[in-house]
């Protein structure tokens, strides 16, 4: 036999290198986070007239994430009286305004309306952070040809944040739990995010912080589950890079 020739043994050590077409993000805690505990408050009670100091601000702040903030924490403890609407947040807009509204609620600020205005930070660009990372990941895998989709447990549309930060192009497709009526890890939400983009799940690599997200395995996907960090934090998406744009195709 050549010298230069294979053995068997050789050839069966290989890897085998999984091919992606499309990745598929998880939203809150991947690509963005929340703005900081005390600028929510400083600027929903701002939004009602009230000036308030940064101590407490603080102060509150540290309460109304105990009770529950949307793309915070889950709540130490969910009132019997909002248990239905907590647990259809992520199905249905109303339900997931009325839950967190109403555990804002169970929170003396003695500020009218703040309730209402810390969940209408959620929905504004200025309530978020996009990780530093975020931008350049999607522009590297959109060069490389690579479908990009945002797979979301949320109550609201995302797709102005993503416009307002001037990474819409970016984005192929959004798989919303709300208007997709699943929620992960049913492997249902990650199959329609597929589908969204004419890709195989067996070519798709979702890329998350939460166990949830690994349900994609289920779907027959791949799965990336990283650390979420901070806002204004790298929030470590180069991983997402060696992994897809070494395989693409």
């Amino acid at each position: 036999m050549p010298d230069h020739a294979e053995s068997p043994t050789t050839r069966a050590a290989e890897p085998h290198r999984r091919s992606v077409a499309a990745v598929l993000f998880d939203f809150h805690g991947t690509l963005a986070q929340v703005e900081e505990p005390h600028e929510w408050v400083l600027a929903a009670a701002a939004a009602c007239g009230v000036t308030l100091d940064r101590i407490r601000a603080t102060s509150l702040a540290d309460r109304l994430v105990m009770a529950g903030r949307a793309g915070g924490p889950l709540p130490a403890r969910v009132p019997p009286r909002l248990a239905e609407l907590w647990a259809d947040r992520d199905l249905y807009e109303h339900a997931h305004r009325a839950a967190y509204t109403g555990l804002a609620e169970t929170v003396d600020t003695g500020i009218d309306g703040l309730a209402e205005a810390l969940y209408q930070r959620v929905l504004v660009p200025e309530g978020w952070v996009p990780y530093p990372d975020t931008g350049p990941t999607l522009t590297a895998l959109r060069q490389a040809g690579v479908k990009v989709a945002v797979v979301s447990n949320i109550g609201f549309d995302l797709r102005p944040l993503f416009v307002a930060w001037g990474l819409d192009e970016l984005v192929d497709a959004y798989a919303l739990s709300y208007e997709v009526g699943r929620c992960k890890p049913d492997p249902g939400i990650f199959l329609r995010a597929c589908g969204m983009l004419g890709v195989d799940p067996e070519e798709t690599l979702m890329v998350g912080d939460t166990p949830a997200d690994a349900g994609a395995v289920a779907a027959g996907c791949a799965a990336l589950v990283l650390p979420a960090v901070g806002p204004g934090r790298r929030s470590g998406l180069g991983a997402v890079l060696d992994l897809a744009l070494t395989t693409s195709r």
